[in-house]
């Protein structure tokens, strides 16, 4: 009985430490490269409206447009044409960017859900983000 009791609370507790291991969010190995896409062409960060993507944390939905919807924020760097995300963890997660494509110049935005596996948390991955008027 006593044999019984350890092994069970040995399994409950690798139980809790492998489903507090897999949590969404920060904390993680995995680096995504987010590329702003508006009619195929990538758009590049601009001097005061940088392109800015927002993740929320498990879920294949969008939240809602406001920041506040979200849990976190990534900005990318003037110049660039991509932005880092680095830091999550194996999950499911909705990335909705934002932007400005100086062609017009147009306010972009658009929205994706996104997997991490777990074999892939700590590689790093392009995504690339359609984003529209």
């Amino acid at each position: 009985m006593k044999n019984k009791f350890i092994f069970g609370s040995m399994l409950a507790l690798a139980g809790l430490f492998l489903f507090n291991s897999c949590k969404e969010g920060l904390g993680g190995d995995s680096t995504l490269v987010v590329y702003l896409k508006h009619h195929g062409s990538i758009i590049k960060n601009h001097v005061g409206w940088p392109d800015t993507v927002f993740v929320k944390y498990n879920t294949n939905e969008l939240p809602g447009t406001k920041p506040s919807d979200f849990d976190t924020y990534f900005v990318g760097e003037t110049g660039e044409d991509h932005v880092h995300i680095q830091g999550l963890k194996a999950g499911k997660y909705y990335l909705y960017g934002a932007g400005i494509d100086s062609a017009g110049p147009y306010r972009v935005v658009g929205g994706l859900p996104i997997k991490i596996k777990y074999k892939d948390r700590a590689a790093e991955q392009n995504i690339d983000l359609s984003v529209t008027e």
